[in-house]
């Protein structure tokens, strides 16, 4: 399923960096693209999101 997670606390180019090499890194997410303050994904239907809200946070973003 392509999902588009809004993020906050992106402001530059490094930090769609590290969002994406976050996300990259959680099995079962598909990265598709990641701009500032965004990144869409696909994931299976069943899949916790708790999982990307907790990486992102421990990345220092915050899922809105």
């Amino acid at each position: 399923m392509k999902k588009v997670i809004k993020i906050d606390g992106m402001g530059c180019q490094h930090c769609v960096k590290s969002v994406a090499n976050t996300l990259e890194n959680i099995s079962g997410v598909e990265v598709l693209e990641v701009k500032i303050g965004e990144a869409t994904v696909n994931i299976p239907d069943d899949f916790d999101m708790s999982i990307i809200v907790e990486a992102l946070d421990d990345a220092g973003y915050e899922v809105i």
